[in-house]
């Protein structure tokens, strides 16, 4: 499938900014650290990654605006997309020499009615240090570069591997995490728990994971990951079995038999 040409912008400026990225992280230790907030920290890698992005962004669509994770949202003209910017996910990781953390973009379109914003026409998730590009575009499907990708077939619980996030201090929700954990972790045939969730729902997409449970998250985080699951195939909700245009708040996802089932345990849990 040939790249459009927004997806090239998006895969140029991921690509720049993914390069940088893996040269800070070659020399991780130092890195100037601040504190953004508890167990939640930010670095100048981060800082650079985004500022490469919007200027990528900026110049190739003008009047577009912006949601980043490290700065905010900037209005766009009237009328206009926007795009969603995560330029570190897995700071964590990135932060402790572990390779696994991604660059996640998407773009997401105005609603017709002029209130607020829709649906999410474009996705992509740059993992710099495998080079590994996943691409959606609305009606064209889920590719990873040129090889299509699809959800996972397996239709039992006790065959799938289910990715999730796990609360940590300062973010998320224990307690409700772990009547989730109990009702699932007796049924499936692992939980895994990485720090990307951009990477989590592209390796649903990709079928790598067979589903993903999170809560607490932010339009960055899942924005391009939502787009990736649903051209693979799949199905992203929030606990109601509601579908809505970014699933942040709450994210369930998976293939159609298997997210009727983890969403049919996750309530049971929540209501133990």
């Amino acid at each position: 499938m040939a790249l459009s040409g927004l997806m090239r912008v998006m895969e140029k400026a991921a690509r720049k900014a993914g390069g940088r990225l893996r040269r800070d992280f070659g020399e991780v230790e130092h890195l100037q650290v601040s504190r953004k907030g508890p167990a939640d920290f930010v670095s100048k890698a981060d800082q650079h990654a985004e500022r490469t992005l919007w200027d990528e962004l900026r110049v190739a669509r003008p009047g577009w605006g912006f949601l980043m994770e490290e700065g905010g949202e900037i209005a766009g003209e009237e009328g206009k997309p926007r795009f969603i910017i995560d330029p570190l996910d897995g700071t964590s990781n990135f932060l402790h020499g572990i390779p696994h953390f991604a660059i996640s973009i998407a773009v997401q379109e105005p609603r017709l009615d002029g209130k607020g914003w829709g649906e999410i026409t474009a996705a992509l998730v740059y993992q710099p240090v495998t080079d590994e590009s996943f691409w959606a575009e609305k009606a064209r499907g889920a590719w990873l570069q040129d090889r299509r990708l699809r959800v996972s077939s397996r239709r039992h619980l006790d065959e799938s591997l289910i990715a999730t996030g796990i609360p940590f201090a300062g973010r998320g929700d224990s307690l409700e995490w772990t009547k989730i954990y109990a009702a699932l972790a007796p049924q499936v045939a692992g939980i895994r728990r990485f720090g990307a969730a951009s990477l989590d729902l592209a390796w649903v997409a990709a079928g790598r994971f067979d589903g993903f449970w999170e809560s607490g998250l932010s339009p960055w985080d899942t924005a391009a990951g939502c787009l990736l699951v649903r051209e693979a195939g799949g199905f992203v909700s929030d606990w109601r079995g509601v579908s809505q245009p970014v699933c942040d708040v709450q994210v369930l996802a998976a293939n159609d038999v298997l997210h009727s089932k983890l969403h049919k345990s996750l309530v049971g849990g929540l209501k133990a």
